[in-house]
């Protein structure tokens, strides 16, 4: 039986010794030290042996199973410490290699031109105001000199709301509003967002950007409104581009204009951005009609002004030759690194 036990002893050992990882050394342990293992399989069998023989036996088994276990914590950390030793060059990072670049933000290209503008008017003394974009009837249209059944609301196609609101095709309440809570003199602008019912193509969206301009004061004529107009054109499309003045209608302003620059793609000779006609139209302006200023709490007789708006969207494909308007909302990562 001692013979037997030094056998598994050596059997044993030589198995641990070339155990791979530490599934075979688990299956050794239980091969050996097991419930049915085979050194546990000696001590059930003392019940068999003499009396006499049963304390020697007894003894070298007890030995062999500490030596067993010895051995097979001894190949575990062995096989725990490769173990790891792979694991930290698998995971190993080259500190020599240039580092990954990070990808930096730009600013949107309609957010560039708010930003321009805005620092020009502020420069000429004007005020940055906001309003809501869900507004009511009156604010978007009656208090604009656009009264129910006027034939200009059929201009605008509107997305009406729940409760007699609805979303703002202009920016122009906020003018509104701006008559309303101060006393002239005026001079603000406002942005944002509008909204009209439109199929989304190349060049009209349902959502789309403006900015207005409101002056109201002693004495203001169409000519102070030339002048900021042409400063704008300059700020945005430089010195050499030429404006004209079209007559045009609006019923918050009278007289009313269009204002055009030449194209600065063909430079006035007719291209396929301007439709030929080497004229870009940009905005629309008036001297504010009286009616809008007596509603609005104002002495038409003692002030006047002068208004304006223009689409942000297109002023910004046009200054950086956008074909497409979508190009501006679709968040293509390729579009946004040119700005």
């Amino acid at each position: 039986m001692e013979r037997k036990l030094e056998a598994l002893q050596e059997e044993a050992l030589e198995k641990i010794a070339s155990a791979r990882d530490l599934a075979e050394l688990e299956q050794l342990q239980v091969e050996f030290l097991g419930k049915n293992g085979k050194v546990t399989g000696v001590l059930r069998g003392m019940g068999r042996l003499d009396p006499e023989e049963r304390p020697k036996v007894g003894k070298k088994a007890n030995q062999v199973k500490e030596i067993i276990e010895k051995e097979l914590e001894a190949r575990l950390q062995i096989l725990k410490a490769d173990q790891e030793k792979q694991r930290l060059q698998e995971e190993a990072i080259d500190i020599t290699l240039p580092g990954k670049p990070l990808q930096g933000g730009r600013i949107h290209p309609m957010q560039l031109i708010i930003e321009q503008l805005e620092d020009m008017f502020l420069r000429m003394g004007f005020s940055i105001e906001e309003g809501p974009d869900v507004e009511t009837d009156y604010y978007n249209f009656e208090a604009l000199n656009i009264p129910e059944n006027h034939p200009a609301r059929d201009m605008q196609d509107t997305f009406y709301v729940e409760g007699g609101l609805l979303l703002r095709t202009h920016t122009s309440p906020v003018q509104v509003r701006t008559m309303e809570k101060q006393t002239p003199p005026i001079r603000m602008i406002t942005s944002g967002k509008c909204y009209r019912v439109d199929e989304l193509d190349a060049t009209h969206s349902p959502v789309f950007h403006q900015l207005e301009g409101l002056v109201i004061d002693r004495g203001i004529t169409f000519s102070h409104l030339k002048g900021v107009l042409i400063a704008v054109t300059r700020e945005i499309f430089g010195a050499g581009r030429e404006v004209r003045f079209r007559p045009s209608y609006f019923p918050f302003t009278e007289p009313s204009a269009e204002v055009d620059v030449s194209c600065f793609k063909c430079q006035g000779q007719g291209c396929s951005l301007c439709s030929r006609t080497g004229w870009l139209e940009i905005l629309g302006a008036g001297m504010v009609n009286p009616r809008v200023l007596e509603m609005s709490g104002i002495d038409a007789e003692r002030f006047t002004g002068f208004a304006f708006g223009m689409g942000l969207d297109r002023m910004a494909m046009y200054k950086y030759e956008i074909e497409d308007i979508r190009h501006l909302w679709d968040n293509d990562l390729r579009f946004l690194k040119q700005f």
